[in-house]
């Protein structure tokens, strides 16, 4: 255990000392003497992001409402605490207890941005953990992750004993009795392992050889023994009604990304944009009941005092009683002056008395993301909006006050053109005019218009995860384009930084052979890639060079439908024939209709239940 003497002297010297110093409301303090295994979650980023992650809320309170787990927090410390650290001597630890991690039975790490992997790396070596899985003796933590970015684990297969594929809620608590049972019989890391193999989602990477072409693709991916799967399936909850959501979540000391209440209405999507991996990997769609919800909205603002709720979903306004839970959470809650925030609201479904009702408790900035410029382009990614609808939704929401908007974009989209991206800036016009079209006693604030254009990435199971991505050059021209059209002072337009979503899509279609890669980045600087003032592309491409891995050869190569992709060993549910075909009708710019109107084949009822499929 850290010393508070140690710590109070160090975090003297750094920003936001109440990032490293645990102790907030809602948190876990047990006796670690009578815990038959201990888990240390991980979020690589800060505090002040990774406190606002719902899956840590999920899985911290789940662990630690067991009798035999103790689950702890920690996080990526940041560049000035990480000094005074190194400079001391203090190891990585938990926020509860103060425990360095490597005193852990696990460490997990959820994977939810590829461009955090290298802090997975330095905060294994914070903690003293050898950072290859090969190079971890008994007496070591087991280094396990999940999450979106574990749909391609092969990246971090060097890295991480174990991953799990799917949702956690059940998976997690039969690896740790597994565990439980290993140690008591005394057995090795290796026996643990083989005896959670085949453990539905479970992966680990160890257990398989990779063989490849000559042309550098993958011939094939081959379990070591007969009784390791060769296909992984993703592990889904079917009932959300019956799966575990905490009753109360811990209330930070300081301002967070997402300072609020979160309330977990479905999962999955209905909708199939196929640029989107969450809409693809989180099928079926399952809906908690309003009673529920209401249920834990009750539970939740007793236990924080939060004075806000968000209602968390992919697609909110597709939550089938959306109208019931917001009317409900509104009455409810309105003399208290707890807001309601509404993210991922679709334009075709933008309910203005909705809207109406919350802004009466809290009106803050309306978000819309049209993705494409013109009606072609979002035709080929199967938005399935047009631009009548995004008019409509700022013509309603100018008339009730609102001056502020965000529009989103993203540029590099297969079939891209000139004139698609020309139709970006026409929108952003067009919505200004809507503003100034209205009567003058209308017209409330002063009209904020922000543009932003990120870079498309390809991911793993899309339809387009066999694309090549526009090259750094390319979407420089792109974004120099924009620049130089938009021009009006009533419009923001922010860019993404090319060269970190370059890299963004050799992690997220990246096999084993970029592990090294990672590694040699990490021991030469890099670190906090995410954050602009901290990202060293240079430190990158000599690593590459080093380990004589091309980049290019996974972020702007062409993949046919034949070849061997590095996560094709999961099941996921839905098809890979689905995916092609979906690819298919993008090139001719067909629309797939969503689930709620016709069954589009996607696979997913095949192998999984649950859901409104």
């Amino acid at each position: 255990m850290i010393s508070q003497e140690t710590l109070d002297k160090v975090l003297m010297n750094v920003e936001k000392p109440a990032r490293y110093i645990g102790h907030e409301q809602n948190i876990y303090i047990k006796n670690k003497s009578n815990m038959k295994a201990t888990f240390a979650f991980a979020f690589p980023d800060i505090y002040d992001v990774g406190m606002s992650h719902l899956g840590l809320h999920i899985l911290y309170n789940l662990l630690n409402e067991q009798d035999d787990f103790y689950c702890e927090r920690v996080f990526a410390p940041w560049v000035d605490m990480e000094k005074q650290m190194r400079d001391n001597n203090i190891p990585l630890y938990s926020l509860e207890t103060k425990t360095p991690i490597n005193e852990f039975d696990f460490v997990g790490f959820t994977l939810q941005y590829e461009m955090s992997y290298t802090n997975i790396l330095n905060m294994l070596d914070l903690s003293n953990i050898p950072l290859e899985s090969s190079n971890r003796e008994e007496g070591d933590p087991f280094i396990i992750a999940g999450g979106p970015c574990a749909y391609n684990p092969e990246p971090l297969a060097d890295i991480i004993d174990f991953f799990v594929i799917g949702e956690a809620e059940e998976t997690i608590l039969k690896v740790m009795n597994e565990y439980i049972k290993s140690k008591e019989e005394g057995v090795s890391r290796k026996a643990f392992l083989e005896s959670i193999v085949n453990i539905p989602g479970i992966y680990i990477p160890s257990f398989y050889k990779i063989t490849y072409n000559e042309d550098n693709t993958i011939r094939e991916m081959i379990p070591l023994k007969d009784n390791y799967p060769r296909k992984i399936k993703k592990v889904i909850q079917e009932d959300l009604d019956e799966t575990y959501f905490p009753n109360k979540m811990i209330v930070p000391y300081i301002e967070t990304v997402h300072d609020r209440v979160i309330l977990e209405i479905f999962r999955g999507c209905i909708r199939g944009c196929r640029f989107c991996q969450a809409g693809m990997i989180y099928r079926p769609v399952r809906e908690r009941s309003v009673n529920h919800l209401l249920s834990l909205a009750k539970q939740l603002i007793k236990a924080t005092g939060h004075e806000e709720i968000s209602i968390s979903s992919l697609s909110t306004s597709d939550y089938s009683q959306l109208e019931t839970l917001v009317t409900s959470l509104i009455d409810e809650y309105k003399d208290q002056k707890i807001g309601l925030s509404l993210p991922s609201l679709r334009l075709d479904s933008f309910s203005l008395d909705m809207i109406k009702e919350i802004q009466k408790i809290r009106k803050t900035g309306l978000t819309f993301a049209p993705e494409a410029g013109s009606q072609r382009l979002r035709d080929v990614i199967n938005k399935g909006i047009n631009e009548e609808d995004l008019v409509k939704a700022v013509r309603d929401a100018f008339n009730m006050g609102w001056s502020t908007v965000k529009l989103y974009f993203m540029i590099g989209l297969p079939t891209e053109t000139e004139k698609d991206l020309y139709g970006i800036k026409d929108l952003g016009y067009k919505v200004k005019e809507e503003f100034f079209s209205l009567p003058k006693e209308k017209m409330k604030g002063s009209l904020k218009i922000t543009i932003s254009a990120s870079c498309f990435v390809p991911k793993a199971f899309t339809p387009f995860q066999w694309h090549p991505q526009n090259t750094i050059e390319e979407f420089r021209k792109k974004q120099e384009y924009l620049k130089d059209i938009i021009k009006d002072r009533k419009i923001t337009y922010n860019t993404h930084d090319a060269k970190v979503s370059f890299l963004e899509a050799v992690f997220a279609r990246g096999d084993r052979r970029v592990s090294k890669v990672l590694i040699e980045a990490f021991k030469n600087g890099a670190k906090f890639d995410g954050w602009r003032d901290q990202f060293k592309y240079d430190v990158w491409m000599k690593a590459f060079k080093k380990e004589n891995v091309d980049p290019r050869f996974y972020a702007n190569r062409e993949r046919n439908y034949e070849e061997v992709l590095p996560w094709d060993f999961i099941n996921i549910g839905v098809t890979k024939q689905f995916l092609i075909k979906e690819n298919e009708k993008a090139k001719e710019g067909k629309l797939t209709p969503n689930c709620a109107v016709s069954c589009s084949g996607c696979g997913i009822t095949r192998d999984f239940k649950g859901g409104i499929c």
